[in-house]
């Protein structure tokens, strides 16, 4: 649909199959979405084939800027405050979802927005294969998927084998920051961060952080807190080695 955009399958076959812990979605790309996708993709988007490694300076124009990782992004709304809000660090912003990337695309041109670059693809594959050790200055987790069935849960992120790759990924004092509306997820979060020898938690008492101020009341969150939903950010920085 989109010859210079977006591939289906970036990674193809030259990566094993393994459980993963998103489903791609194929809904409807609206007509503004599709020519911010035919147009700017080239220019800020990227496809995790996990076949080179990234130049994150270049890829942003800038070898000094820090550059957050942001998996899942949704629409793009609250990628899009954040950027705004701090245009003095690089978003570096995965998903699957294509309307999205392309809404989060025009969000970033018509509000000028330099440092916000696109990956379409496994998160995995592009920490794995593509990101420099300690080459990010965070990794930012906001409402992923809460696979509440318990047969599902090997489907969830958060898991030790995910911290254990993060922490090559993130600078010493980098911070990985989660957030979730589903309680029993944000219970899994906070124990398998805790017991993660690569992570401290930067509340003092060992629990869940407020809300910081950076990151935006998205809509799906304010949705969530109509329902009598709680939603719990947790906060590590990686320790240095």
């Amino acid at each position: 649909m989109f010859p210079d955009g977006p591939a289906p399958d970036p990674a193809g076959s030259h990566h094993e199959r393994r459980i993963r812990s998103f489903q791609p979605r194929r809904s409807r790309v609206t007509t503004g979405q599709g020519e911010s996708l035919r147009r700017l993709w080239p220019k800020w988007g990227l496809d995790i084939d996990g076949l080179s490694r990234l130049d994150l300076g270049e890829l942003f124009d800038d070898p000094k800027l820090p550059v957050v990782l942001e998996i899942g992004f949704g629409m793009g709304e609250a990628t899009a405050q954040m950027a705004a809000a701090d245009p003095g660090t690089g978003i570096l912003a995965c998903d699957v979802h294509t309307p999205g990337q392309g809404n989060l695309l025009g969000l970033a041109e018509r509000n000028g927005l330099t440092n916000v670059r696109v990956a379409n693809g496994d998160a995995i594959i592009l920490l794995r294969e593509m990101l420099a050790p300690d080459s990010l200055a965070g990794i930012r987790v906001y409402f992923p998927d809460p696979w509440p069935k318990k047969r599902h849960h090997k489907r969830r992120l958060i898991q030790p084998e995910f911290l254990a790759l993060a922490a090559t990924r993130l600078a010493p004092g980098g911070l990985l920051h989660c957030a979730t509306d589903w309680e029993p997820y944000a219970e899994q979060m906070l124990e398998v961060l805790s017991a993660a020898p690569d992570f401290e938690n930067t509340q003092p008492d060992g629990g869940f952080a407020p809300r910081p101020d950076f990151r935006p009341l998205t809509r799906f969150e304010g949705q969530g807190l109509d329902k009598g939903h709680v939603v719990h950010d947790v906060m590590f920085t990686r320790r240095e080695r």
